[in-house]
């Protein structure tokens, strides 16, 4: 059992803020403050909420971190004061242009990136992410859940594949890690008809299409590289109180009319919804293996198994969908996205 599932009970769970870990909390437990001066990390979507705690936190550990911003100004507002607390021992942090929604700018993000690191990278944390938004389509032509959420970061990964491989040792696996959403649970992809011009667009289905899209992705990468120490795995980081991704939602949303107190009583703050990703991204739990869905600082069952664990978010249910473990959906969406993005497998 986790050390964190007490806190993770329904029964001790107060609010944002309360006894559930911070990601900070993850490093020190992990015995990891000043230890990773040698390592190299890759954080996705930092300006604001559990991107830039994520970055707060790996910065402890005495890591390179770089992040990802698609306003350089805003995210180095940020950056900087981080930098100016008291982290004895921090290691650098740089900042990378990169609009998701952009598959030129992501090439030459990825170029960037691979020149500043010299070609090192341990783990990449895909955390940027839209959500329930309008529809609406990318530069590139593809609806913008799809292409921002899932398109963007698998041709990021297949463009640093090779630094991730090269990075990677027995002694110290490099890492993937995937940040998903307990709102996979709405729908799978619709395999061939990612840009919706067959089914019916809503803002939450296209949402959970990328968010299962995020699952899948990581299970394939688990699946193909796993043996050469690199793992994956896929995280719900829970409700956030101040989560910029709920800007497009209104008080009459389907989803946000379901929500009750108790729903917001098991809300996080930001720095305790970066937890699980940094947990994913550094303990000594996940080193060696990956290709399972994370929520709550430990390994999901199925929602159907999740209901009957007695105090465990009984109302929310973080457990994975039947769909999540879907082998020749991952492999149909793989080989889609590497066609949608202009990649041949093995590049």
């Amino acid at each position: 059992m986790s050390r964190y599932a007490e806190a993770h009970k329904l029964a001790n769970v107060t609010g944002p803020g309360d006894a559930r870990p911070t990601a900070l909390q993850v490093i020190k437990d992990e015995g990891l403050l000043g230890k990773l001066s040698d390592k190299v990390f890759l954080v996705t979507g930092v300006s604001s909420g559990i991107g830039l705690e994520t970055v707060r936190a790996l910065h402890t550990t005495g890591a390179h971190v770089f992040g990802t911003v698609r306003d350089m100004p805003k995210g180095q507002q940020v950056i900087n004061q981080i930098l100016d607390e008291e982290h004895p021992g921090g290691g650098k942090i740089n900042l990378i242009n990169m609009s998701l929604d952009n598959f030129a700018s992501i090439c030459a993000g990825a170029q960037e990136f691979l020149t500043k690191s010299k070609g090192k990278l341990n783990a990449i944390i895909a955390n940027a992410g839209i959500m329930a938004t309008p529809f609406g389509k990318t530069t590139d032509g593809f609806e913008q859940q799809f292409a921002t959420n899932h398109l963007s970061h698998f041709l990021l990964f297949h463009l640093l594949k090779s630094a991730l491989l090269a990075s990677a040792t027995p002694e110290y696996p490099s890492r993937y890690v995937s940040i998903s959403s307990l709102a996979h649970m709405f729908n799978p992809v619709h395999l061939g008809d990612y840009n919706y011009d067959n089914t019916p667009y809503s803002p939450w289905d296209a949402y959970s299409q990328s968010k299962t899209a995020n699952i899948w992705f990581a299970n394939a990468i688990e699946r193909r590289y796993g043996s050469q120490h690199l793992h994956a795995t896929s995280v719900h980081p829970g409700g956030i109180a101040t989560s910029g991704l709920a800007k497009h939602l209104t008080a009459d949303d389907p989803i946000v009319a379901t929500m009750t107190p108790d729903t917001f009583r098991t809300y996080k703050s930001a720095e305790q919804g970066a937890a699980t990703q940094v947990y994913a991204a550094v303990s000594e739990e996940w080193k060696h293996k990956g290709g399972r869905y994370l929520a709550s600082m430990v390994e999901q069952k199925s929602r159907v198994e999740t209901r009957k664990v007695e105090g465990m978010y009984e109302h929310a249910n973080e457990g994975w969908a039947e769909w999540v473990y879907d082998v020749e959906g991952e492999e149909r969406l793989w080989v889609d996205s590497l066609g949608i993005v202009g990649l041949k497998d093995g590049e």
